[in-house]
């Protein structure tokens, strides 16, 4: 991934960066949403291009976030990691320089001392390992990783189950957990000062945002609330991977009407460029303004 994908924001005294797996995937309007024709797509203009291509096709980056504050170096979720077997081939024994991007932008491995996942599915913890002579051993050895007992016991009771993606359960959770690096918290958590967590169920039982404030400027990293900023101006569109729809969409709305005009600088975790900017209303839905 060319080093030209690494976003930087300010937020008071707090910096966040951006670190981008996989860019601008595009064309998967049936595989992360029940029904998102194209031509619904480019029905909202303001979509294209940044969004979305001319013909209706999403585009979307898998990317993580790391911010410093003061001494603190904090990473808000990892990404997919390499060497992982994965049954969707675009995750499958991916090849990137993610850690290499990491510490090229001030952050690397060893630096970091905490890990927090805004949930637990594979594409939000693969970077929680690294294979290691054959060993899947924690990539930040010197973090303590931040999950939520809901969302572990969550992940954990697919096991076994027909359709359920644990895969990564061995190879990206149970190895930092063995290693005693794992602290449950709560879903409204204080990361550090100015930083928490919110509770936003609904992707999946335990899944918070993660707010910022400082020196007045407060922004919110958004989880997979949403996947899309099409999910601005269609805000009950279904996903293929939300544990629960109405709590998922309920949580949207209310995620989207605390947050409108100026609440909050949002920052989209699977957005394109532009990732961060600002929810407007529009009539009785809203647009992502990016900036």
């Amino acid at each position: 991934m060319a080093r030209e994908h690494i976003r930087h924001w300010k937020i008071g005294d707090v910096e966040v960066v951006r670190i981008v797996e996989l860019f601008e995937l595009q064309g998967l309007n049936e595989i992360l949403f029940r029904s998102c024709s194209h031509d619904m797509v480019k029905s909202h203009e303001w979509l294209v291009p940044n969004y979305a291509a001319p013909d209706g096709a999403i585009k979307v980056n898998y990317q993580a976030f790391a911010l410093r504050i003061g001494d603190r170096r904090i990473m808000v979720d990892t990404c997919i990691g390499n060497d992982k077997h994965r049954q969707a081939p675009i995750f499958h024994h991916i090849q990137t320089t993610f850690l290499d991007d990491l510490a090229h932008a001030g952050f690397p491995a060893a630096s970091i001392d905490t890990v927090l996942c805004t949930h637990l599915h594979l594409d939000h913890v693969g970077w929680n390992t690294q294979l290691e002579a054959g060993k899947w051993v924690p990539t930040f050895p010197n973090a303590r990783y931040l999950f939520n007992r809901v969302e572990w016991d969550f992940i954990n009771g697919l096991v076994g189950k027909e359709h359920a993606e644990v895969d990564h359960l061995p190879d990206s959770l149970q190895p930092v957990y063995d290693a005693g690096l794992v602290d449950f918290v709560a879903t409204d958590h204080q990361v550090a000062p100015g930083v928490w967590l919110e509770p936003t169920p609904g992707h999946t039982p335990g899944h918070v945002s993660v707010c910022i404030e400082s020196q007045g400027r407060r922004a919110v990293i958004t989880g997979d609330i949403m996947h899309h900023p099409v999910q601005c101006a269609e805000p009950d569109m279904k996903t293929n991977f939300c544990n629960d729809h109405e709590q998922a969409i309920r949580t949207r709305r209310g995620f989207l009407e605390r947050y409108q005009d100026r609440g909050a600088y949002v920052i989209g975790s699977h957005f394109c460029d532009p990732t961060g900017g600002w929810i407007v209303r529009d009539g009785k839905a809203w647009r992502f303004q990016g900036e």
